[in-house]
C-alpha cells in the first residue's frame, strides 16, 4: 500500500448533468484570443495569429453557485466567459476530423484574470501564471455530455454582471473552431481524459468587484454563476 508523507489533496472535479458522477479534472488548458473582436480589444490581429495556449492548475476549478473571495494581490479582476470542452478520450496529433471523438462533453466556464498582474507579465515578457493561474480562477458549470448536444457551434454565449450583459457572441464566432483547437493543442500536448479546454472569450471583458453577481451562459448548457465576496 502506498504511503505518503501527508494526506494527498482530493482530485478536483466538475459536476455532470443527469448523473451523480463527477468528471475528474486532470489539467486545464486555455486558448488565448480566439474571438476576433476580443483579439482586437486586446491589441492583437485575428487574421494572422495562430492559437496559443496557457494553463491553470486543476484545482482552480470551482462549481457554479459558489461564493468566491476577491483574489489577493490584484485590484483589477476581469471576467472572461468561455465554452469549456471536456476531453474523455486521450491522444496526440489528433486530426480535426477525429477531434469530436475525443470530447466527453461541454460546459459553461469563466476564466478569471488578474488583469493588472497579467499586464505586468506582458510588459516584462514573462509567463502569465500570476495573472491567470491563481486559486479559484476557473469556475465551471455542470458538463453536458456531447451525445446530448446537436450543434454547439450555433449556440449563443453571453455573460452578465448584476443582470447587465457584458459579453455576447455565438460559438461560430471562434477564430479557431473546437475541432481545430483540439487538433492544434494535441500537437503540443498529449491530451488525456480529464483535461478541460477553455476555448476563448468574446469581446466585452471587464472588471468585477466584491459584491458582484456574475452569470454566464452558453445556449443549451447549464449556466455558470457565482458571487464575489
Amino acid at each position: 500500500m502506498m504511503e505518503y508523507v501527508f494526506e494527498p489533496s482530493q482530485i478536483p472535479t466538475v459536476a455532470v448533468n443527469g448523473t451523480s458522477k463527477r468528471f475528474p479534472v486532470r489539467r486545464i488548458f486555455c486558448v488565448g484570443r480566439n474571438y476576433a473582436e476580443h483579439t482586437r480589444e486586446m491589441g492583437g490581429d485575428p487574421d494572422r495569429e495562430p492559437p496559443f495556449f496557457f494553463t491553470k492548475p486543476a484545482d482552480a476549478v470551482v462549481d457554479s453557485g459558489t461564493e468566491i473571495p476577491f483574489p489577493q494581490a490584484t485590484s483589477d479582476l476581469h471576467h472572461e466567459m468561455e465554452l469549456v470542452v471536456a476531453i474523455g478520450k486521450g491522444g496526440a496529433n489528433i486530426s480535426q476530423e477525429m477531434a469530436s471523438k475525443h470530447i466527453f462533453g461541454f460546459g459553461a466556464g469563466i476564466d478569471l484574470t488578474r488583469r493588472d498582474l497579467q499586464q505586468i507579465a506582458k510588459d516584462k515578457r514573462r509567463p502569465w501564471d500570476s495573472g491567470k493561474a491563481f486559486d479559484q480562477s476557473a469556475p465551471c458549470a455542470a458538463l453536458t455530455k456531447a451525445s446530448e448536444i446537436t450543434n454547439i457551434t450555433s449556440s449563443r454565449i453571453w455573460l452578465t454582471v448584476n443582470g447587465e450583459t457584458r459579453q455576447s457572441a455565438t460559438i461560430s464566432d471562434l477564430i479557431w473552431s473546437v475541432d481545430e483547437v483540439i487538433a492544434f493543442l494535441s500537437v503540443e500536448f498529449a491530451l488525456r481524459p480529464g483535461d478541460l479546454i477553455y476555448t476563448g472569450t468574446p469581446a466585452g471583458v471587464g472588471a468585477i468587484k466584491s459584491g458582484d453577481k456574475i452569470e454566464g451562459y452558453v445556449e443549451g448548457l447549464t449556466p455558470i454563476s457565482f458571487t464575489l465576496k
